[in-house]
């Protein structure tokens, strides 16, 4: 628990971007009293603690110890029908105050991130704490349970104050999937990420790379498909950042590993190269010049002196997450000579330098620039709607605006969305998709997918 603790963080403080909550319409002030009224309007109870409130007001002692019995042995949160909707279900958060709580926070990018919207109620005089939400029934997405939550925005927040904002997340203790995470119903498989005893398994191995561009070193993982050979034919290669979350949370190799066994696609070398420092990708993700010549003069010759791997564009692919997916496309604008296909996911194309006033700067270059010989792969969780830095618009909108000035100069441009929110759960399901669109298939606008 400890170790899917520390990658939470990871993932939330470091992505460059989550639906951080607002206190658009709120206030501070954490009382119980001060947030009810807020929730009261138009929220649809769950049908099973409306039986608990119910069994409490006739005096039920037992009810309440029975109901959290129920809640440990099926885990949570909870999943309940609609009547006369089966696109939607209710899911119900639960937290067992076991000492005093002010109030307690859902951290997940629903009701679009606010603060006010995702704060749960108190069942009155209990020890029992809930948020109840109508979403569709196939999505799937990571969450966070905040007890005393500060209400501070993240962010208004410097990166280095992150840490001690989030020190109060918790894991869900009453979930049953191995953190918090919530899976509905209708959630899609995700087959190709899970190991396949009978198929034959790539290698990985732990790497260095010393960059004199950037002053600094990094460490990197470099994945070679079943049967990889020194000699004959080049493979393709894909070179991913975010590299805790290409190795940690996205079980890439055997994606690839998968994805090979079922012809879906060539063999490739797989590059996945880390930050320095967690507070380093900020800075080296930001379309940075550096950045882009560090991969195109250092990283890139590095591989091809080590690996058999091909110079051809057209199998080379740049491929990132959230902050990474802006450096993704920022490096295959500027080196296309080098890569041919980008694969973003979750992109911060909110992004825009401090000098300027218009977000979606990156956006904004493809615009003005001729076309280049670039293939695209976008994708963004349909839950990622909060409010994004600098004044941009959400991650849907700009991600949805980018593919549409891309498809307008005349790009080939694939382009997914899922029920999910911004976390390895939405990128694990999804790359396999821009892998095989863009190394497997054409790209056009009917290369749409909705999971």
């Amino acid at each position: 628990m400890k170790r899917l603790a520390m990658i939470a963080a990871f993932a939330l403080m470091f992505s460059g971007f989550r639906a951080w909550p607002t206190a658009s319409g709120t206030t501070t002030d954490s009382s119980f009293s001060s947030t009810a009224e807020l929730q009261t309007k138009q929220e649809m109870d769950s049908p099973r603690l409306a039986r608990l409130r119910k069994e409490l007001e006739t005096g039920s002692r037992d009810a309440l110890e029975q109901f959290w019995k129920e809640a440990a042995s099926q885990g949570t949160p909870l999943v309940e029908p609609i009547q006369a909707d089966d696109r939607n279900v209710l899911v119900t958060f639960l937290w067992r105050a076991r000492e005093e709580t002010r109030n307690v926070l859902v951290f997940a990018g629903l009701n679009g991130g606010g603060i006010a919207k995702n704060q749960m109620r108190r069942l009155p005089d209990t020890d029992l704490w809930y948020k109840t939400y109508r979403l569709p029934r196939d999505a799937r997405f990571t969450y966070q349970l905040s007890p005393n939550d500060s209400l501070v925005p993240i962010e208004d927040l410097e990166e280095k104050d992150i840490p001690a904002r989030v020190a109060t997340f918790r894991i869900d203790p009453l979930n049953k999937r191995g953190g918090s995470i919530a899976e509905l119903p209708g959630a899609p498989p995700q087959l190709w990420g899970v190991r396949q005893p009978e198929v034959p398994k790539g290698s990985v191995e732990n790497v260095k790379l010393k960059s004199e561009i950037l002053k600094n070193e990094r460490r990197g993982w470099v994945y070679t498909p079943p049967g990889y050979t020194r000699d004959g034919k080049p493979y393709g290669l894909i070179v991913m950042f975010d590299g805790p979350i290409y190795t940690l949370l996205v079980p890439t190799p055997a994606i690839l590993d998968n994805l090979l066994a079922k012809s879906k696609l060539p063999p490739m070398v797989a590059v996945v190269l880390d930050n320095p420092t967690p507070y380093s990708r900020v800075t080296e993700f930001a379309c940075y010049e550096p950045y882009a010549e560090f991969i195109a003069k250092e990283a890139i010759p590095w591989v091809r002196a080590r690996y058999n791997v091909t110079a051809d564009p057209g199998q080379t692919v740049v491929s990132g997450v959230s902050f990474g997916g802006l450096a993704a496309v920022f490096i295959g604008f500027r080196h296309p000579e080098i890569f041919g296909n980008v694969i973003s996911q979750s992109g911060s194309f909110w992004w825009k330098p401090d000098s300027e006033n218009e977000p979606e700067w990156l956006t904004r270059q493809f615009v003005a620039s001729k076309k280049l010989p670039l293939r695209f792969y976008l994708s963004v969780g349909d839950f990622e709607r909060g409010p994004t830095p600098k004044g941009g618009a959400d991650m849907v909108t700009v991600n949805r605006h980018l593919r549409d000035i891309l498809r307008a100069k005349g790009y080939e441009v694939g382009y997914g969305e899922c029920n999910c929110g911004h976390d390895f759960l939405n990128w694990r399901g999804m790359l396999p998709d821009a892998l095989m669109a863009v190394l497997g298939g054409s790209l056009n606008q009917k290369t749409e997918s909705k999971k």
